[in-house]
């Protein structure tokens, strides 16, 4: 790994006080976003959606990219201080066209939280032929917050907040086949793209630090939400997720207001203040992952910074966007 620098934040629990049964409306008990402007990705379905609304509720302003804005402006229908407009990260050209709509608003962003993504989709292409779980869950985001760049640093002090998942447990990068041309896995594919996930934020944060941007990635936990609509019920039946009639079965699932709690915490703790570069998950910087196994923890590949600046130089080839080196 590159030598660290002094905006390195150790991977390790910092006692947040906070758990896995802790709730957004919980991380959030006293903390007045009034005057701050997030903008949610995916921010009307699942996670997004409590995201959208616990942070409104603490007065932030929110910004809801979607894919089906239509959609969106019916499920965000009750809640004040929202806006919404369209975005898919599958296709570059929509994730431009957003990004010029917003910089031309002159606003600054407090909270990017990179929060849409797919799993386990049947083999799908978007773009030149990539892989649709890691151009959505990585390549879009990526380019979505280098081309915003302007307004996360434009004040210092901006979160960038990646939704990751323990899915990252399924695969590390695979860089002989990254677009997976060579037979195509659903779940490899889609830890693949959470480790992404979680190595960009370790290059972002260390290409921001100095700007007061700051990046973190977090574990949401186990739920049931729409983005398991591609998996056959018989799939989850058999994971241990649901059961027979369709009611979830596994004790450890957190419900969606438990769900969205850590990437809520991460966009606007002040225990996180001055701290950027982690994976998180219950409300609190992870651990590492146990040598023996066990799907929780980071993995070590997930968090090395030569594969994220690896990672990161192959993400500007395929995008063609880049924020400036420090």
């Amino acid at each position: 790994m590159r030598q660290e620098d002094s905006f390195t934040t150790s991977q390790h629990k910092t006692g947040s006080g906070f758990d896995l049964h802790s709730t957004a409306e919980d991380v959030l008990r006293g903390i007045d976003l009034t005057g701050r402007l997030a903008i949610v990705t995916g921010g009307y379905s699942g996670l997004g959606l409590e995201t959208t609304r616990s942070l409104v509720q603490a007065g932030a302003h929110v910004v809801v990219t979607a894919r089906r804005p239509a959609v969106a402006k019916e499920a965000l229908s009750d809640l004040p201080d929202v806006e919404i407009d369209e975005l898919d990260l599958a296709d570059l050209s929509s994730v431009r066209s957003f990004a010029e709509r917003f910089l031309a608003s002159d606003r600054n962003i407090d909270m990017l939280i990179l929060n849409a993504g797919i799993m386990a989709c049947p083999e799908t292409r978007v773009g030149p032929g990539w892989e649709a779980q890691f151009a959505t869950n990585h390549l879009g985001h990526f380019a979505l917050t280098n081309l915003l760049w302007p307004a996360l640093a434009s004040q210092g002090g901006a979160r960038v907040v990646s939704l990751a998942s323990a899915g990252h447990h399924f695969s590390p990068i695979r860089w002989d086949d990254i677009q997976f041309e060579h037979g195509y896995e659903k779940f490899p594919a889609y830890g693949q793209s959470k480790t992404a996930t979680i190595l960009f934020s370790v290059e972002l944060d260390r290409r921001g630090a100095e700007q007061g941007v700051r990046a973190f990635s977090v574990h949401p936990g186990g739920i049931m939400t729409p983005l398991q609509r591609h998996m056959p019920k018989d799939e989850m039946i058999a994971l241990g997720w649901i059961d027979e009639s369709g009611q979830v079965a596994n004790p450890a699932f957190k419900t969606p207001e438990q769900g969205a709690a850590t990437q809520v915490w991460a966009a606007t703790s002040p225990q996180l203040a001055g701290k950027g570069g982690v994976y998180c998950e219950d409300c609190d910087i992870s651990e590492m992952a146990p040598e023996d196994g066990g799907f929780y923890g980071v993995k070590e590949y997930a968090i090395d910074s030569e594969q994220a600046l690896r990672l990161w130089k192959l993400s500007v080839e395929l995008t063609d966007t880049d924020i400036p080196t420090t």
